[in-house]
């Protein structure tokens, strides 16, 4: 009996050392799957430029928001938010990521700014092997020619822009164009997109003038537009462009003469900035509004409080670009790129603005809405600037798989 009694100890003994040693296993797997104990994000923003307030602190505070909403944690680890301003030079912005992922061990960019900036960081996080996902530039290369394994493009791009506002005008009798566009990335897809819709449906693209970003006299681009004879002079431009060049506009009666004033890449900041006696009657195409809903109304109240302005789709797209991150490295149980990638693939993007999943060659589809800016008398408080016109079909808004010539898809 004492043998057995012993043997039995001894099989105890050995079973707790081996599930202690599973345990202390276990713990240490867990902290691994980490890497250095913490979950960093980064954004690369225009913080004092043209498109600051449309990007900059806003996109930020939306992504410190969606972290606050995650409990600041994530797997028992703290998540850490760097951001830059990369000033709207490519080379600023590839440095910063560099730095960014060589020497502070960033796991992922969230957004950046501007599509040359972008573009450059892109080539950075496709050499690092990094997630990189993108809701404020809006070429359409990100998901064609530059596309990458972990690469996802957000919030809006140039092809939906095109197609949800040329595709409503030139339905409205709108058939000849010129463009006014800033010379970059973005600026050159967008006239390039929508003229292709405008001569699809039969109507003819009168001609173009190209002017460097930060412009400040629009003169001699608008009245060569007014004199060409278009319908619609269509500004492919942003930010503090797109204010200047309706303001400008105005000034030499564009729209007093019939022409249509297309703004396409318009947003709410612009409209506030013009004030609804001059912004009223444009059209605008966006991701999502803040007034849609109670939850998109409670939450763009908060953001408010911190920026001092409403969210549109980039912020918005930043917040939600972030949510969805943090919620596959949850499930993946880690932070390792290729395994979280594959989550972010798998799992359906829901949150209180998007909703959407993401396809192969990185584009995240979703709905998009037309909206046409009210006149004074129809607004009924500050900010309530937008009457939606129509509902885009996500399988309608963005370039089908079909015509995508990102080798993700073409080698298949």
């Amino acid at each position: 009996m004492k043998g057995s009694t012993q043997i039995v100890r001894t099989m105890c003994l050995t079973i707790a050392a081996t599930v202690s040693a599973f345990a202390v296993t276990g713990a240490w797997a867990q902290d691994a799957k980490i890497s250095d104990g913490v979950v960093k994000i980064g954004f690369i923003e225009d913080m004092s430029g043209v498109y600051a307030d449309i990007t900059g602190k806003g996109a930020v505070t939306a992504a410190e928001m969606a972290v606050e909403e995650f409990g600041g944690k994530v797997l028992g680890k703290p998540i850490e938010v760097l951001s830059a301003d990369h000033q709207n030079k490519p080379d600023i912005a590839a440095s910063v990521a560099r730095k960014w992922f060589d020497e502070d061990k960033l796991d992922a960019v969230l957004d950046v700014a501007s599509s040359s900036p972008a573009l450059a960081v892109l080539e950075v996080a496709k050499q690092k092997e990094k997630i990189i996902t993108l809701s404020s530039p809006g070429s359409l290369r990100i998901t064609n020619d530059v596309c990458g394994p972990t690469v996802v493009h957000w919030a809006y791009d140039s092809y939906a822009i095109a197609h949800s506002t040329g595709q409503a005008l030139m339905g409205a009798g709108f058939d000849s164009w010129y463009f006014v566009t800033a010379d970059y990335a973005f600026g050159h897809s967008l006239e390039k997109d929508t003229g292709d819709v405008v001569t699809a449906q039969g109507g003819k693209v009168l001609g173009s003038t190209r002017l460097p970003v930060g412009t400040s006299d629009f003169g001699s681009a608008l009245l060569t537009a007014q004199s060409s004879g278009a319908k619609v002079v269509a500004l492919a431009n942003a930010g503090s462009d797109t204010i200047n060049s309706i303001k400008q506009a105005a000034q030499f009666g564009l729209a007093q003469s019939g022409i249509k004033i297309a703004t396409l890449a318009g947003f709410i900041n612009d409209v506030h900035g013009l004030g609804l006696q001059e912004a009223q009657g444009l059209t605008i195409t966006e991701a999502s509004y803040w007034d849609m809903n109670d939850e998109t109304r409670e939450w763009s109240k908060r953001f408010f409080e911190r920026v001092g302005a409403m969210p549109n789709m980039l912020q918005t797209g930043t917040y939600s670009s972030v949510k969805h991150y943090l919620k596959a490295v949850e499930a993946a149980g880690t932070d390792d790129t290729k395994i979280v990638m594959a989550k972010m693939r798998e799992l359906p993007i829901e949150d209180i603005f998007y909703k959407g999943t993401i396809r192969p060659d990185g584009r995240m589809v979703h709905d998009m809405y037309l909206f046409e800016v009210k006149t004074p008398e129809e607004s009924k408080a500050p900010w309530d600037y937008y009457k939606l016109v129509s509902k885009i079909d996500g399988e309608k808004a963005f370039q089908p798989l079909e015509k995508s010539t990102c080798e993700l898809v073409t080698k298949k």
